[in-house]
């Protein structure tokens, strides 16, 4: 049987034959919102495989402060460095309800062997996610809050009419501050600042860039 097709471009979720082949070598499970997946620290031999739902990456201190590293949902996949049998570097927890595939080392080791396609694409995945880790790790080093905050929402937002931008997902004050690694506090000051001045409307978590965010606060 040919392997099912891989999409070349690693920000793309999995295509469906992919998900499916992929799933039918593990155990699909239902997890409820605020299922902790992985813990960070812990040693594992799972990937989990976002069938529906939406699930965050995040690290922790010993305080309980939290940073969130990424969101991924539905085709995306959490726990692929598991491959290397060390300890978990980060932890995931379901923000709603999601099924995922549960698939073991071995199975996916096995996987991989029989579909060099899916190799590549994780190879491709891997390096995005470095970078845009090294991308992060700059960003707290070299930028305060505010470029960290336009960074953001730069990122996230997409063009409507009028040229406007709005960010789809909707994010509360909170999810956001653990994002760029600030408080909350911080977060709402800045966002009350930009809605004065036009730059920003915000209406039920729904944030819409009304002008060009300026390079400095």
């Amino acid at each position: 049987m040919p392997a099912p097709p891989i999409p070349q471009d690693p920000f793309s979720p999995l295509e469906e034959a992919t998900l499916r082949a992929i799933a039918e070598s593990g155990v699909v499970r239902t997890f409820p919102r605020n299922t902790v997946l992985i813990h960070e620290g812990d040693s594992g031999d799972a990937l989990y495989i976002v069938l529906s739902g939406r699930v965050k990456v995040y690290a922790s201190n010993s305080q309980g402060r939290e940073f969130a590293i990424a969101f991924h949902g539905a085709g995306e996949y959490v726990g692929e460095m598991m491959l290397d049998g060390g300890a978990r570097s980060a932890s995931v927890v379901t923000v709603e309800p999601t099924v995922c595939a549960v698939v073991h080392r071995e199975q996916f080791r096995e996987f991989i062997l029989k579909n060099p396609d899916f190799a590549l694409h994780l190879i491709e995945k891997l390096i995005l996610r470095v970078r845009q880790t090294t991308e992060d790790v700059k960003s707290l080093a070299l930028t305060d809050v505010y470029g960290r905050l336009v960074r953001l929402l730069n990122a996230l937002a997409t063009p409507t009419e009028g040229g406007r931008f709005v960010v789809p997902e909707k994010l509360t004050q909170q999810a956001i501050a653990e994002r760029v690694g600030a408080s909350r506090d911080m977060i709402g000051k800045l966002f009350k600042d930009l809605t004065a001045g036009g730059y920003l409307t915000i209406e039920d978590r729904t944030i819409t860039i009304e002008k060009k965010l300026p390079t400095g606060w």
